[in-house]
């Protein structure tokens, strides 16, 4: 049976006040007992999946307007989707070419390269969205996505255009305090897109937002980038974690000359 099914009425137990308190929520904060011989399951470690240069040009020419510039960005900067689209004003500097990736995974901080192929389409989207913020402005829409306490800090953060998202919504939504504000694009759209234009051209690979990832640290590594540079442009706390990528290396210890090529 489900966990959600246990959390109904029917099973419950009696509190000594009269109350009663679910069966699922008591499981969920009962302590782990740890048995003796029983290790728990480890995921097994799977191959990244990579795709080729000419592949990823391929699927940049199917894509347009966000959904191309946040591929271009995964690929020539490493980001992950949501840190992409998640991208505020403050955080891109064309002029030294690197993003500030702010709360990425496990609420770290990191900068990493633009690549000059992308300069002229972020900064036409970001002329596009500073246009769209001024209209925002004299409609009293502000930015999303800032936490309360940097609102106490900052009070009228959300409507300075340093805080804007680089790529946000078409729609706009209330909050609960009744101030109209707009998210950034959302990335499932983007998800979409680079499926739909991957299984257009008939890639047999499962590419998907995270392969662009995956293929910005293999050709680094492929280019001659040490690892440990490729480590802290990917955020990896873990050098066994950005290690993986050697095992879909052309070159390097997979990369050697079959026997089979010499018959």
């Amino acid at each position: 049976m489900p966990l959600h099914a246990w959390s109904s009425a029917k099973y419950t137990f009696p509190l000594p006040d009269g109350h009663r308190f679910p069966i699922a929520k008591y499981a969920l904060l009962r302590e782990r007992v740890l048995v003796d011989g029983i290790v728990p399951a480890k995921r097994p470690p799977r191959v990244p999946i990579v795709l080729s240069k000419r592949e990823i040009r391929a699927i940049f020419r199917q894509l347009s307007g966000e959904c191309r510039l946040s591929a271009e960005l995964m690929y020539g900067s490493g980001l992950r989707v949501l840190e992409c689209v998640s991208l505020r004003v403050k955080d891109v500097d064309l002029d030294r070419r690197e993003i500030v990736v702010r709360g990425g995974k496990g609420d770290r901080d990191r900068r990493t390269p633009i690549a000059e192929s992308c300069v002229p389409a972020l900064a036409r989207q970001l002329k596009s969205r500073e246009e769209e913020f001024r209209r925002d402005t004299r409609l009293g829409i502000r930015a999303s996505g800032i936490s309360d306490a940097l609102m106490r800090k900052y009070p009228n953060a959300d409507a300075e255009w340093r805080w804007q998202y680089v790529m946000a919504a078409a729609r706009t939504f209330v909050d609960a305090s009744g101030v109209r504000r707009r998210h950034h694009f959302h990335e499932t759209s983007v998800q979409r897109a680079v499926k739909a234009a991957a299984d257009g051209l008939g890639i047999t690979k499962r590419a998907r937002c995270q392969s662009f990832r995956h293929s910005f640290a293999t050709h680094l590594l492929e280019s001659g980038s040490d690892i440990r540079t490729v480590q802290e442009l990917l955020g990896h706390t873990d050098l066994r974690t950005t290690m993986i990528y050697t095992h879909v290396l052309n070159k390097g210890g997979l990369g050697v000359r079959s026997p089979a090529d010499d018959l």
